[in-house]
């Protein structure tokens, strides 16, 4: 039986990409928020207020919680590109799913998302393959990652999370 909290599987975490698997990360990537806007369309609040799973965030968490790690992705990115082997700020995300903006509309994280990853996008396109390797830490774990990684990681991040949205809206 499959995970319900992983349908895709675990979290990709490469250190080194080739340069097809690079540009299938940033197609990902910027094919994403019209994913999500397509998964969410016309659903009514009480699909939206509806948990993935037991214990599982609601569709309307999943959406806004997208906008807040995809922006935490391109500040680490960032960091990345302009620091050396930055530590990065790491987040409770199961305590930011519980502050009162996760009850908004989808809107204002939707248009985020449309913005952000057109911008992540044009950045990651721009990239020499130097800066792919451009590394930065998890303080967390004390992994060291390269932006290969985090490209890897916030393709598998919307597909999985597309994939809990889905679970509740077909």
């Amino acid at each position: 039986m499959t995970d319900t909290r992983y349908p895709l599987g675990p979290l990709p975490q490469p250190l080194t990409l080739t340069p097809r698997e690079r540009a299938e990360a940033v197609q990902a990537i910027r094919a994403f928020p019209a994913q999500l806007r397509a998964a969410v369309a016309h659903q009514p609040d009480a699909v939206l207020d509806t948990p993935y799973r037991d214990g599982g965030w609601t569709v309307r968490q999943v959406v806004h919680h997208l906008a807040d790690s995809h922006m935490n992705a391109v500040v680490r990115l960032k960091l990345a590109l302009t620091e050396v082997n930055p530590t990065v700020k790491p987040y409770e995300e199961g305590d930011w799913a519980q502050l009162p903006d996760m009850g908004l509309p989808l809107g204002p994280s939707l248009s985020l998302l449309d913005g952000l990853h057109a911008r992540w996008t044009a950045l990651l396109g721009a990239l020499t393959p130097g800066q792919w390797a451009r590394e930065w830490t998890h303080p967390a774990s004390g992994q060291t990652f390269t932006v290969d990684t985090l490209a890897a990681m916030y393709a598998w991040h919307g597909q999985h999370h597309l994939a809990h949205i889905r679970r509740v809206t077909g």
